[in-house]
């Protein structure tokens, strides 16, 4: 991997960050997981035979109150949240 550019905390917004995360390679770009399907290796694919990998995804929220829907309708979205 490249070294990481230097960045300002204070300065970086979601996008910003999401960006930037793609661009260093620490993940892929935003896929829908309904029409593309998960982003799996082939490793990953034949686990499926056997058991049940975890595959990590974030979901971003169009704002606060797309948040508060998917939270409702979502339970793990909310007792996954890192205290």
């Amino acid at each position: 991997m490249m070294p990481a550019a230097r960045w300002d905390d204070d300065m970086m917004d979601f996008d910003h960050w999401l960006k930037y995360g793609i661009e260093q390679g620490f993940c892929g770009p935003a896929v829908c997981s309904t029409h593309d399907g998960i982003p799996t290796s082939e490793e990953e694919d034949l686990e499926w035979q056997e058991y049940d990998p975890c595959i990590h995804v974030i979901r971003p929220y169009t704002d606060d109150a797309h948040k508060a829907a998917v939270e409702e309708n979502h339970s793990p979205s909310t007792w996954r949240k890192p205290r």
